[in-house]
């Protein structure tokens, strides 16, 4: 496994407690200012507030009254020996020993308190109170090792010396009965998801008000930070461990209490957050945290060989299609090594979180939770019955409940089925298609919206794709890319259409709509950058069927994608262009329609010259060779008589990949027996001149 990436910032695990031992020369001076300090935060939490610490409780009320008293300790002894001689260096060994169980104590009392990762601490509260208990041991033990100088530098001093070290020792530190309790709920409900049987809800409840879960989005919380824990144990391999199984079933439990329990989505402070403005630093331009190729706030900045900052989900996918070049400066690439931008991802979170919102995973880690179609963690069995169970009851919404049921509903299921390969089989397991495809006439677009959307991951199953055919879905899919609701609605439809049309009979089936094909070529001409993308994929797929290609040039496609492929000289679309134009001449009337075009040709042959795509580069080569098939000698005449053309063949020729420079072979061999066979018998061969560039027969 890859070590991670240089510079790039790691953050503690849970109950992982890095304490860092202060050096063996430090004086004693320094080394008590930094005590009095570390004491002074762990006192100052608010371990009365039930709040704050929801679990062990009792536990964190000791650690933080006995740092009280340490403080205190330490206090004294800094104020007696301002006006008296400097600590002896005996007193290093007992003061890095308290600073070290400082440390430690101060990260479990922040795992306690920390929102979002209650469910995993109860769960964890006995192993807890074990290192708790340990932290109270080493202060005891390290006030008993102190040498007298120090403890009896003053009389107050010294009693609250032997007053931290009685207290310390006689600690008991041990989950609370409350605790217990709920754990053994957690443990009961587990079993229950195992049988298929529904736990009873004020079970549930009382487990939650315990942790202090008390609404949908704190539930969401604690998924996420359960998500995060399998995502850490998943890029250290540890996919298989009884620790995987248990986070996956304590996932799908709160899944199943986010979705049962909870009547609405508490988004009031999301939506205050979204619609308030970010703002980030003076000194910095708002559009240096865009990333130059989506025009979009970048959340896992990393830097090129050549100095600029690009999203890593951006420039990844820039390098699969094939292009070795900066993206801004047009300057090829010295190596595919991306540097992780630190200081860039600080700026971002920062102002994110000055701004109420959170920053998302970086793409480079981030993972789906509960995902053991993509990954090789498994799904427990308690897991699955409370899949099975959150699905049921969310496809029960869908059929008879009201209309804030359903805008619930279906986020639900939008989320899931997402997210997660296992749920998406569930939710086509429970018949939910059908449900789904009848909401998408509703009236209230968010629901339309989310049906959309969840339809959208259901396509990408292959029987969700059965299913949605089956219940007669291609044309209401159809409708809504024609009338959806929201711009974003309407592109969803349409990637719903492209998977479909990675069945050839589903492809044809989608070409007898005679609004799909005309409404994709609309999308093309007039959409939005996503949605001509979306459109030209599934144009794309629709033409593997033969019956297509005669209605996508009758409803206008190549004028179109003509007309795209000149204003999008610089964009990414221009190679989506040409491959599905090339896919458009594999018919003769398609091939005619291109060449049809004025000026068409002349741009393809520049596109070959200017584009840094590889995969731009194939379509293009490839599309030039099925004109000179369907097109004839004049069609070859006019590509041999094109400056520039001979030498973007010889270089893909020499550089190309095996089909390319196949291609590119075949096009020059083409134009060379043109001339063989049009230059008059009694002419000398040609010389060759140096103004004019030279036609070099290549043996296939």
């Amino acid at each position: 496994m890859q070590p991670p990436p240089r510079n790039q910032p790691k953050r503690r695990r849970l109950l992982a407690l890095p304490a860092v031992c202060p050096c063996e020369c430090i004086a004693p001076e320094p080394l008590l200012a930094s005590l009095v300090s570390l004491a002074a935060d762990v006192a100052s939490r608010r371990a009365g507030d039930a709040s704050a610490f929801p679990v062990l409780r009792r536990a964190a009320r000791q650690a933080v009254r006995l740092a009280g008293l340490l403080l205190a300790f330490l206090e004294e002894v800094q104020d007696a020996i301002a006006t008296r001689p400097t600590l002896p260096f005996s007193a290093v060994l007992g003061l890095t020993e308290l600073h070290v169980a400082m440390q430690k104590m101060r990260f479990l009392l922040t795992d306690c308190a920390r929102r979002g990762a209650r469910l995993w601490v109860l769960v964890n509260a006995g192993l807890i109170a074990s290192e708790l208990r340990l932290c109270l041991g080493s202060v005891a033990a390290a006030m008993d090792v102190l040498p007298s100088s120090v403890l009896d530098v003053s009389v107050e001093a010294g009693e609250l010396g032997r007053l931290v070290s009685d207290q310390a020792w006689r600690a008991v530190v041990r989950p609370d009965a409350g605790d217990s309790l709920a754990l053994r709920s957690v443990r009961s409900i587990m079993d229950q998801f195992k049988k298929g049987v529904a736990p009873e809800a004020e079970d549930v409840r009382r487990v939650l008000r315990r942790i202090g879960v008390d609404t949908w989005s704190q539930c969401s919380e604690e998924v996420a930070f359960l998500d995060g824990e399998l995502n850490a144990r998943s890029d250290a391999g540890d996919e298989s461990s009884s620790e995987v199984v248990l986070i996956n079933g304590l996932m799908a439990f709160l899944v199943y209490c986010r979705v049962v329990l909870f009547d609405r989505i508490d988004s009031k402070q999301a939506d205050a957050a979204a619609g308030r403005p970010a703002t980030c630093p003076d000194w910095i331009r708002p559009e240096a945290l865009q990333c130059p190729i989506t025009l979009e706030l970048m959340t896992d900045p990393v830097t090129v060989s050549t100095g600029q900052t690009y999203d890593r989900a951006s420039i990844s996918r820039w390098m699969k299609a094939g292009c070795r070049t900066c993206p801004v400066t047009g300057e090829r690439l010295r190596t595919a090594d991306l540097v992780p931008n630190a200081a860039l991802c600080g700026i971002i979170e920062a102002m994110l979180l000055s701004n109420g919102v959170s920053l998302p995973e970086p793409s480079s880690t981030r993972h789906h939770h509960g995902d053991v179609g993509g990954s090789a963690v498994p799904f427990s069995e308690a897991a699955a019955g409370a899949a099975r169970l959150t699905v049921a009851h969310i496809v029960a919404q869908f059929s008879a409940g009201s209309t804030e049921e359903r805008r619930k509903a279906t986020c639900e299921a939008r989320k899931l089925s997402k997210h997660s390969l296992f749920y998406r089989a569930r939710f086509v397991e429970a018949n939910a298609v059908p449900w789904l495809l009848c909401l998408l006439s509703t009236m209230d677009s968010s629901v339309q919206d989310n049906a959309v959307a969840s339809l959208l991951s259901l396509s990408k199953h292959p029987g969700g794709r059965v299913a949605l055919v089956e219940a007669g879905g291609i044309g209401l899919v159809v409708d809504v890319v024609n009338v959806g609701a929201k711009a974003e609605t309407q592109q969803n439809a349409v990637a719903i259409l492209f998977y479909l049309s990675s069945n050839a009979e589903y492809a044809e089936e989608i070409g007898r709509f005679p609004e799909a094909i005309p409404t994709l070529v609309r999308l093309i001409r007039e959409g939005a950058n996503r949605g001509r993308k979306n459109a030209m994929v599934s144009l794309y797929g629709l033409l593997q069927s033969p019956s297509n290609h005669a209605k996508a040039v009758a409803a206008g496609a190549v004028a179109a994608l003509a007309g795209l492929l000149c204003s999008d000289r610089d964009g990414d679309l221009a190679s989506d262009t040409v491959s599905v134009l090339a896919r458009i001449a594999e018919q003769p009337t398609g091939a005619l329609a291109v060449l049809s075009r004025p000026g068409l040709v002349a741009r393809l042959v520049e596109f070959l010259a200017a584009s840094a795509s590889r995969s731009g580069k194939d379509h293009c080569v490839g599309l030039l060779v099925l004109l000179c098939r369907h097109g004839g000698e004049k069609v070859v005449a006019l590509l041999g008589g094109m400056r520039g053309l001979m030498g973007s063949l010889h270089s893909l020729v020499a550089d190309g990949s095996p089909t390319t420079s196949k291609k590119a072979r075949s096009l020059i061999n083409f134009i060379h027996r043109h001339y063989e066979l049009n230059r008059p018998s009694s002419l000398p061969a040609p010389v060759p001149d140096a103004g004019r560039e030279r036609i070099v027969r290549v043996v296939l």
